[in-house]
C-alpha cells in the first residue's frame, strides 16, 4: 500500500513536472520563437523596423512617445493652423516611418505589426474581400468586452454575420425612414442650448461634448432599442466608461497574458462587460415578451432567427451587436460632430458660408427635410474636411489568418498589418501643400477631386468592410449641423485648449468649449 502511494506521488510529481515543462515550452514559442520567426520573414524582405525587448516590444518607447507634452499646439481659445493629428497622436510612427519607410514592422509585445503606408499596398489591403484577412484577434481578446467577442467563433464569420444582419437596414433608403427620429432628437439639443442661452443672458459658454454624446446617444437608442431607449441610455452610459478603462490599456495589450492578470483595471472591465450584457439581454426578452416592433434591435434578432448557433452563441450576437452599433453609431457620430463645430468655431467665414446655404435651402422651414440635406452642398464639404482632419477611427487594423501576398510582400500568418488612416488623410504628397490646414474647398469638386488618390480617404473605412452606419452618420451630423448653425452663432471659448487625444476614438482631451449666441 505505500509503494503504491509512493508511486503515485512519484507519477503525480511527474505529470506536474511535464506539464510545467509544457507551459514554459509553450511561453517560450509565443513569446520567443513566434515573434523572431515573424519578424525574420519579413527582414528577408526588406522590411526592417525599430529594435524590440522580450514580452514588450516597442511598448515603452510608444508610451514615452505618447507622453511626451504637447505644448503649443494652440494658446488657449484658438485652433491650430496646422491640424497635423497624426504627428501629435502617433508621433512614434511618423519617426519610424521617416527612419524606415512606408512599410516596416515593430512590435506590440508579441504581436508582429505591420505599418503600411505605401498607397497601392493600401489599396490592396483595403479592398481584400478574403475572410483571411479580418479583425485582429489580439484587439478583440483585450479590448473584448467593448467591441464583441464573436470574431472568435471563426475567421471572419461574425463580421460576415453582422452584415448580413444589419447591411440591408443601414442603406441610405432605411436612413431616411429615420429623419423624424433623428430630427427630434436634434431639436431637443438646440431647445436644451436655447433654455441655457436665456438663462445666461443671450450668451452662453457651454462645454458641448456631453451634448453630443446625448444626441447621437438618443438616435442610436431610438433606433436600437424602441420603447426601451431609456435602458438603452444607461447601456450606452456602461459602454462610454468601458471604452476610458479599454482605451488606458493603450498599447499594452499585446503583452502575454496580461488580460487574464486581475488587475483593478480588468476587474472593473469584467463587471462592466457583465452588466452591459444582461442588460441587453433584459431588453431582448422585454421586446420578445411585448411583441414585434421594427427597429435595430428587432433586425438583429430576426438576423439570427433561421441561424444554427445555439442559444449562447445567439446571445453573443445580440450582444456583440449591440455594442458594435455604440461604437460604430454613437461615439464615432458624437465626436465627429464635435470636431466639426470646432473647425466652425475657428473658422468664421465658413461657418457663415454654411449658415447662409442653410437658410437659403430651407427657404423659412424650421427643419430641413431628407432632400433638403442633399442640396446642402457647402456643410457637406466641411463634414468631409473636418473627418479628413479628426476621424474618429485612426488606424484600419487587420490580422493576416493566412499566409498572404500584397504587392511583392508576402506576410506570414499571425502578423497584424496596420493602414494609418490619419497619415494618409494629411499626406502632402496625396493632398497638397496644404493638407495640414482646414479647407474645404478642395471637396467642391467631391471626394474624387480632392486628392491624387481618392482611395485613401477613408473616415469611414474603404472597400468590402466600409462602416455600415455611415449613411446613418452622415445624415446625423447634416441635419444636427444645420440646426446648429441657423439657429446659433458660436466661437471658441477662452476655456478651449487644443489637445486631441487617442482614446479608441480621437476626442478632445479636455473638451470643446464654445461662447454660444442664439441668433
Amino acid at each position: 500500500m505505500v509503494v503504491e502511494f509512493e508511486l503515485i506521488k512519484m507519477l503525480a510529481s511527474s505529470i506536474a513536472v511535464v506539464g510545467l515543462i509544457g507551459i514554459v515550452v509553450r511561453l517560450y514559442n509565443v513569446s520567443v520563437i513566434r515573434p523572431r520567426r515573424l519578424r525574420s520573414l519579413l527582414a528577408k524582405q526588406g522590411i526592417s523596423g525599430p529594435p524590440s525587448t522580450l514580452l514588450l516590444g516597442n511598448i515603452m518607447e510608444i508610451k514615452k512617445s505618447r507622453a511626451r507634452i504637447i505644448s503649443g499646439l494652440a494658446p488657449a481659445g484658438e485652433s491650430p493652423a496646422d491640424h497635423n493629428c497624426s504627428g501629435v497622436l502617433f508621433h512614434f510612427i511618423e519617426q519610424w516611418s521617416n527612419k524606415y519607410g512606408d512599410i516596416f514592422a515593430f512590435a506590440l509585445g508579441n504581436t508582429q505589426v505591420l505599418c503600411v503606408n505605401q498607397p497601392e499596398m493600401v489599396r490592396e489591403i483595403t479592398t481584400c474581400t478574403s475572410l483571411d484577412l479580418g479583425k485582429p484577434l489580439y484587439q478583440f481578446k483585450d479590448r473584448g468586452p467593448l467591441l464583441g467577442q464573436g470574431i472568435l467563433t471563426s475567421n471572419g464569420t461574425f463580421w460576415a454575420h453582422q452584415r448580413k444582419i444589419l447591411a440591408p437596414e443601414l442603406y441610405m433608403d432605411k436612413v431616411k425612414g429615420m429623419m423624424s427620429l433623428i430630427t427630434e432628437s436634434a431639436i431637443n439639443l438646440v431647445n436644451s442650448w436655447k433654455s441655457i442661452i436665456e438663462k445666461g443672458g443671450g450668451t452662453a459658454d457651454i462645454k458641448i461634448d456631453n451634448h453630443m454624446r446625448s444626441f447621437s446617444g438618443d438616435v442610436i437608442s431610438r433606433a436600437c432599442f424602441g420603447s426601451n431607449f431609456s435602458k438603452g441610455e444607461e447601456i450606452f452610459h456602461k459602454l462610454r466608461s468601458l471604452q476610458e478603462l479599454m482605451s488606458k490599456k493603450g498599447f499594452s495589450v499585446g503583452i502575454p497574458g496580461i488580460r487574464y492578470l486581475p488587475t483593478k483595471s480588468n476587474r472593473e472591465a469584467w463587471a462592466l462587460e457583465k452588466e452591459v450584457a444582461n442588460l441587453i439581454l433584459e431588453v431582448v426578452k422585454e421586446k420578445q415578451e411585448a411583441g414585434y416592433k421594427k427597429d435595430l434591435l428587432q433586425m438583429v434578432l430576426e438576423g439570427t432567427k433561421n441561424s444554427d448557433l445555439d442559444q449562447e452563441a445567439t446571445d453573443r450576437i445580440v450582444v456583440d451587436n449591440c455594442k458594435n452599433v455604440y461604437l460604430a453609431g454613437y461615439e464615432t457620430t458624437a465626436v465627429a460632430a464635435t470636431w466639426c463645430l470646432m473647425l466652425l468655431a475657428a473658422n468664421q467665414n465658413w461657418q457663415d458660408r454654411v449658415r447662409a446655404e442653410v437658410l437659403q435651402v430651407c427657404k423659412g422651414c424650421s427643419t430641413p427635410d431628407y432632400d433638403m440635406l442633399n442640396k446642402m452642398k457647402q456643410l457637406t464639404m466641411v463634414i468631409h474636411e473636418s473627418l479628413r482632419l479628426y476621424p474618429p477611427v485612426t488606424v484600419i487594423s487587420r490580422e493576416v489568418f493566412k499566409d498572404m501576398k500584397f504587392g511583392d510582400i508576402d506576410v506570414p500568418k499571425g502578423v497584424i498589418v496596420w493602414t494609418m488612416m490619419v497619415a494618409l488623410h494629411t499626406d502632402p504628397k496625396v493632398w497638397g501643400p496644404d493638407s495640414y490646414k482646414f479647407n474645404p474647398d478642395r471637396f467642391a469638386n467631391g471626394i474624387a477631386g480632392a486628392c491624387k488618390l481618392p482611395y485613401l480617404y477613408m473616415p469611414f473605412g474603404v472597400g468590402p468592410r466600409v462602416c455600415l452606419g455611415q449613411n446613418l452618420a452622415m445624415v446625423e451630423l447634416k441635419l444636427l449641423l444645420a440646426l446648429i448653425v441657423s439657429n446659433f452663432s458660436f466661437s471658441l471659448s477662452p476655456k478651449y485648449i487644443h489637445a486631441p487625444v487617442f482614446r479608441l476614438v480621437v476626442e478632445p482631451e479636455h473638451g470643446l468649449d464654445l461662447l454660444i449666441r442664439k441668433l
